[in-house]
């Protein structure tokens, strides 16, 4: 067993957009990513639920029905089978948990790596 703590975890990464593994609970991987100033696309995931717990900073979590602001210290979970998207405008520190094979290249802009 570890001690994990998210804020030094996120602040070790030193380039925007880059995810950091930091454990794996029941199938689930929780990665640490920073980022500024980006908006995906809708995308949905059909086979798993998606948290966002903001660390640092804040953003807007979009589905078709609504806009949502998340801030430091929250964190927001997205049903499977909801099209969503992250609106970040200001540096924002996030952890994700999702389930194995969630997150891809295809719905995190390129970026993420297996």
């Amino acid at each position: 067993m570890e001690v994990i703590n998210l804020l030094e975890e996120v602040n070790k990464i030193a380039e925007l957009y880059t995810y950091k593994k930091v454990g794996f609970l029941n199938g689930n991987i929780l990665s640490m990513v920073q980022v500024e100033n980006r908006t995906l696309d809708f995308h949905v995931h059909e086979n798993s639920d998606e948290l966002f717990y903001v660390v640092e900073g804040s953003f807007y979590l979009e589905t078709e029905e609504e806009k949502t602001k998340v801030n430091s210290g929250e964190f927001i979970i997205v049903p499977k089978g909801v099209r969503h998207r992250p609106v970040v405008n200001e540096l924002t520190k996030f952890l994700m948990i999702e389930l194995s094979g969630t997150l891809n290249k295809e719905n995190s802009g390129n970026l993420y790596e297996d």
